[in-house]
């Protein structure tokens, strides 16, 4: 059930388990399962500017000198 994405809770009441905590002992998931929600994720699009303080020429060559 788990692998078809059936929620937890669902999972829970259908066995009449009193806790997700015993439900959660049998329900594990698998490689599968785990590839499809990183999948589900996106990397950052784009490039991020550079944080301020890498902007400042002045500061930079202030940390230098340090």
């Amino acid at each position: 059930m788990v692998a078809s994405k059936v929620d937890v809770t669902v999972i829970r009441s259908w066995l009449g388990h009193s806790s997700l905590d015993t439900t959660n002992q049998y329900a594990r998931a698998n490689m599968q399962t785990m590839r499809d929600a990183l999948q589900r994720f996106d990397a950052p699009s784009g490039i991020r500017p550079p944080p301020r303080w890498k902007r400042s020429a002045s500061l930079l060559d202030w940390l230098d000198s340090l």
